[in-house]
């Protein structure tokens, strides 16, 4: 009920910026849309768009479709599910969310919200949920542990790609597995930079021993850049998860 908690049916903001797992948060909404009295089946007017990277084609059409007529007098819903907006679809996003149409409404929903461009996020209700991590946590504290070559080996385990189904949409290619890591890694960092007292080495960054500040600042500076990266179409998911291997801090 968190996701309820934060809609107001008598002040539907324009659009939702919704932070979280397609599983849990699309029930919810499917829950509010009943309380609006909104059809989510057999309504020309209730759009549900699952995709793994949402490209700048899935914003065109996005915004070619919210311009058309209303095929009833009620309200146009447009429920977006991705694990990742790529950087030239939020630049079409940007003037979408820019002007708002009457009785059009977003509801957008993406696993951190720290991979969307700040002026994308500010056009939005923003709602933060408690996002569980669970497996990706001890894998990436698993992943800190382990020496270089082996976590050369761990990547490419990482980033093999899923079978895939006919008509399926996969919503856990080797990019939304990328990034999902890539939020455990920065997560169980953080906890173990502030218990560890003394200067550490940074594989790969000339200098030796930094002090633990320096440490951070270099470390999560390469982070963002990763995770900026790797929300750029062409940007080679492998080669950007490897150096993550070279310069990642051996802590246990």
């Amino acid at each position: 009920m968190e996701i309820l908690d934060n809609l107001d049916k008598n002040n539907l903001h324009h659009a939702y910026l919704i932070e979280g797992t397609e599983e849990e948060i699309v029930p919810e909404i499917f829950k509010f849309m009943e309380i609006l009295g909104i059809e989510t089946s057999a309504n020309p007017d209730f759009y549900h768009i699952s995709v793994d990277s949402f490209k700048i084609e899935d914003a065109r059409n996005l915004k070619s479709v919210e311009h058309e007529k209303s095929f009833s007098t009620g309200k146009k819903i447009f429920l977006i599910s991705a694990n990742n907006f790529l950087l030239e679809a939020q630049n079409t996003l940007l003037k979408i969310f820019e002007e708002p149409i009457e009785n059009t409404h977003f509801f957008i929903i993406i696993p951190n919200t720290d991979t969307l461009l700040k002026t994308l996020v500010s056009r939005f209700y923003l709602i933060k949920t408690k996002t569980k991590l669970g497996d990706e946590l001890k894998e990436a504290e698993k992943f800190m542990a382990l020496p270089l070559k082996n976590r050369i080996d761990f990547i490419k385990e990482l980033l093999v790609e899923p079978e895939k189904d006919a008509g399926i949409v996969l919503l856990d290619s080797t990019r939304s597995k990328a990034l999902k890591f890539l939020n455990a890694l920065e997560t169980i960092s953080q906890s173990k930079f502030l218990k560890n007292s003394s200067g550490l080495t940074l594989p790969g960054v000339p200098g030796g021993t930094h002090t633990i500040q320096n440490s951070l600042e270099i470390y999560f500076k390469h982070i963002f850049k990763v995770r900026e990266f790797l929300n750029q179409p062409g940007s080679s998911v492998k080669n950007l998860m490897e150096s993550l291997a070279l310069i990642t801090p051996n802590l246990k």
